[in-house]
């Protein structure tokens, strides 16, 4: 049985844990990197992605995260997770953020892109071989580009913005501004446990 990591600084990680379970995954909670060495895999979940990216600042995983990726371990970042595997964040407001982030991934990102709380939404859109698929998102960001070998993989039509990526993929790391967890889509979990090397 596998073992994949949930990021669990901050954040919805307990929803991650519960869809794990039913695909026979065994979820484990990363609190220090020594918790990493347990996984064949990791989660970055939703929540505050200033907040998470401080917080993996302050424990110092940022580079035992990189190694993890190194290793060809996949990594899955989901809303404010994406952000934090992104090279670059730009805020609608203030155009480039300084935040923290992981810079793991060769993507532009940005924040709350479709609005606040108020303006979160459900839809389906359809990612490269995923097919359909059930999203929410939640004061969610917007992939704006990729680049060398990171690839759009999914979009989602929005009224007020257009055509947004909604996922990314990179190696092994798999970016996505919505929450597959809200949906419980498990389409997207088997596609993630599927890039663990046997």
């Amino acid at each position: 049985m596998v073992s994949v990591g949930i990021l669990a600084l901050q954040g919805d990680f307990l929803e991650h844990a519960e869809i794990l379970k039913e695909l026979n995954a065994t979820p484990v909670y990363i609190k220090k990197h020594s918790d990493l060495e347990k996984v064949d895999a990791l989660i970055i979940p939703g929540g505050e992605s200033t907040t998470i990216g401080k917080l993996i600042e302050y424990k110092n995983l940022g580079p035992h995260i990189q190694r993890f990726v190194d290793e060809g371990k996949p990594v899955m970042g989901t809303c404010a997770g994406a952000i934090i595997l992104a090279k670059e964040v730009r805020d609608r407001v203030v155009g480039i953020t300084n935040q923290f982030t992981l810079k793991l991934m060769d993507i532009s990102i940005l924040r709350n892109a479709f609005g606040r709380q108020r303006e979160s939404f459900e839809t389906t859109l359809w990612i490269d071989s995923l097919g359909e698929v059930r999203a929410a998102f939640i004061r969610a960001p917007a992939i704006l580009n990729a680049w060398n070998n990171a690839k759009i993989i999914g979009y989602v039509e929005h009224p007020a913005i257009g055509k947004a990526g909604a996922a990314a993929i990179q190696n092994n790391m798999l970016a996505l501004t919505f929450h597959p967890e809200i949906t419980q889509e498990k389409k997207v979990y088997s596609y993630f446990l599927n890039l663990i090397k046997k």
